[in-house]
């Protein structure tokens, strides 16, 4: 098979535009969310990410040829990879930003780097999960339902993707409303641009020209002094710095799920590259995909890699091996060269955000669309803690701006429970789905699927689970900060020794307490039930 061929120019623009989309968004998100200084994303996250992206694409490259080789073809397509964007988004929201504001409240004196160091370990976390699960994937997929995995990933997709990015669509509504129209017509009408343009190029083409027009572009003063060449560099230190500094637990019950849904989905890519008549051994591809976001930790980057969906389209494209070499060399020198600040600078966030709400929107339909229709109450089900997470970060940003808490004259305390109860607002319930909350889907949505299907010891088993977790301060344990709501773990802060325990040793004790009389409830069913009759069934569509 050729390195490059014709159809590899199409995979490449089409991949590599794909790939800056998401890039223009790191800089946004650690700019603008977590307020890291540009030498730090600049100098150290986007080299990261380079090296990343350069050894995973060269490997499935590499593997491609190999593959072709050895069944004697000259079609095969590699797998694409890149940014795994729902986990960015989650952990600069989940991880980065809390960290940013735990630190704060402890009075460091250097609150950035303290947030990049927490990306770096939950990086470093993900990167483990998807290495060591590549010897366990299959196994893990038929244990936890497709439902559950997929409504947590989904409930994401519609927070912190769709709703998210929704809110400047409708703040900035002539870029905002053109550009989804854009989107809506490529993705859901079943059209394309003529003359072959890539249909996600016409989309931020049109995007950036009315940011121009409408003054939402350009983002200040033209970067041109960060033009540079800025070499990857060994960040080992920073990493083992954010391990040690005891708040790794903290973002455990982010990091292990979306971990966990990153390496089933990485899986589902490769059977879907497989259907396509690529049929690549999954192993050695989940080990470079864990191995790609473990160096990335490594050089700086808090971002985990991804093999992406979408493969089949690529092959029908002519893409071969080709394409993937190019992505890695282009993203390599946009990163490395500094004109990733000028980009940011020409093309703001808001031209290409209708293409991100369309991939949260695409994340919910698959999550119904993979499951079968009895199950859609365990997908919605599980959908629900995550939005409420998403919620609790709304409620606590607006009582900072409206001065009711989370500042030095008015810090979060107990007193915010009276006022929400006098409206009628358990807030409570808020923040302690928010502490675990991908846990708390996938318990939710499992339990809900193995009600459905009559497997009600299974299901108590989950339950009990969900209380173990609950008991070790994993799942809904909390307390108020100055100016947050964190997780409280003072029973792994006492077995660990990172920090002196405040508070409730099992501060979680009434939602194990929950947990473990629903797996009891489950339990016992079979001696205070009987089935229903067929027609008090209640199933989608029914009236």
């Amino acid at each position: 098979m050729k390195l490059f061929t014709r159809g590899d120019v199409d995979g490449f623009c089409a991949i590599a535009l794909d790939n800056i989309v998401q890039l223009l968004f790191v800089p946004a998100l650690c700019l603008g969310v977590v307020g890291l200084p540009p030498a730090l994303v600049f100098g150290r996250i986007l080299p990261g990410i380079a090296v990343s992206y350069l050894a995973g694409n060269l490997f499935y490259a590499w593997q491609a040829h190999r593959l072709a080789a050895k069944e004697g073809r000259t079609d095969v397509c590699a797998l694409p990879f890149g940014l795994n964007t729902p986990t960015l988004i989650a952990y600069v929201f989940l991880v980065m930003v809390p960290a940013k504001q735990i630190a704060k409240s402890a009075g460091a004196s250097d609150p950035d780097t303290i947030a990049w160091q927490a990306g770096l370990v939950a990086c470093i976390g993900s990167g483990l999960i998807e290495f060591f699960g590549a010897f366990i994937a299959e196994r893990v997929r038929k244990m936890t339902p497709r439902a559950a995995l997929l409504a947590a990933l989904s409930g994401a997709g519609l927070a912190f993707l769709t709703l998210n990015f929704l809110i400047t669509t409708f703040a900035h509504p002539v870029v905002g409303f053109v550009t989804l129209g854009l989107v809506l017509l490529f993705y859901f009408g079943g059209v394309k641009p003529k003359w072959g343009i890539p249909a996600a190029l016409v989309v931020l083409l049109v995007g950036t020209g009315l940011s121009w027009l409408t003054g939402l572009a350009p983002n200040g003063p033209r970067p041109t002094d960060s033009l540079g060449f800025y070499p990857p560099l060994l960040v080992i230190g920073d990493v083992w710095r954010g391990l040690v500094s005891g708040q790794f637990w903290l973002y455990l019950p982010v990091v292990i799920p979306l971990g966990l849904l990153n390496l089933l989905a990485s899986l589902q890519c490769i059977e879907s590259a497989s259907a396509a008549g690529d049929n690549y051994d999954s192993r050695p591809s989940l080990l470079v995909n864990g191995a790609s976001t473990l160096v990335a930790a490594c050089f700086g980057s808090p971002f985990p890699t991804s093999i992406y969906i979408g493969h089949a389209a690529w092959k029908r494209m002519g893409a071969r091996a080709g394409y993937s070499t190019l992505n890695g060399i282009f993203i390599t020198l946009v990163c490395v060269t500094g004109s990733m600040a000028l980009t940011a600078w020409a093309v703001p966030a808001d031209a290409g955000l209708a293409i991100i709400v369309w991939i949260g929107v695409i994340i919910m339909v698959q999550s119904f669309e993979a499951t079968p229709a009895k199950h859609w109450p365990a997908v919605v089900l599980g959908i629900a803690p995550v939005l409420l997470m998403w919620v609790s970060f709304f409620a606590k940003n607006a009582l900072r701006v409206g001065g009711a808490g989370g500042t030095p004259e008015t810090e979060f305390s107990a007193k915010l429970l009276d006022g929400f109860h006098a409206s009628g607002t358990a807030i409570e319930g808020v923040f302690a789905v928010e502490q675990g909350a991908f846990y708390c889907s996938i318990v939710l949505a499992t339990v809900t699927v193995l009600i459905i299907e009559k497997r009600l010891v299974t299901a108590a088993l989950w339950a009990w689970a969900a209380s173990a977790l609950s008991v070790l301060g994993l799942l809904h344990a909390w307390r108020f900060s100055s100016s947050d709501t964190v997780s409280a773990l003072p029973l792994l802060e006492r077995i660990t020794q990172t920090a002196a325990p405040a508070g409730s040793m099992f501060p979680a004790a009434a939602y194990a307490a929950g947990y473990f009389f629903m797996g009891l409830v489950l339990l016992g069913a079979r001696w205070f039930t009987v089935p229903s009759s067929e027609h008090d069934a209640v199933t989608p569509g029914s009236h």
